[in-house]
């Protein structure tokens, strides 16, 4: 049973930065790249935002490219999004997700909420 714990979640003024952060713990892990972030605004649907693609390179939404930067850090089974130059638009939960041939987990989510 994978465990997932995100962090770095916050109210920031438009233009403003933060850092999320997951952590897996649990099972036995032996997937790499195996995290990724996703988001969700109230009445919309979960949406891909950023992770590793089939070659290792970052991938991103078109909506976050150029701002977010995806990096995973394999031997600590961590994923960080690194967020900047925020916008009222990316307010939302930010669930992080494992998936690792058929385990898959959510995070409990964390926060992010853009003001102007």
């Amino acid at each position: 049973q994978v465990q997932l714990v995100e962090s770095g979640g916050g109210s920031v003024q438009a233009g403003g930065s933060l850092e999320l952060s997951c952590a897996a713990s649990g099972g036995y892990i032996f997937c790499r790249n195996s995290l990724r972030w996703y988001r969700q605004a109230p009445g919309k649907e979960r949406d891909f935002v950023a992770g590793m693609d089939s070659s290792g390179s970052p991938r991103y939404a078109d909506s976050v490219k150029g701002r977010f930067t995806f990096s995973h850090d394999n031997p600590r089974n961590t994923a960080y999004l690194q967020m900047t130059s925020l916008k009222i638009e990316d307010t939302a939960m930010y669930y992080c997700e494992f998936l690792c041939f058929q385990t898959h987990a959510w995070g409990q989510g964390t926060q992010v909420t853009v003001s102007s």
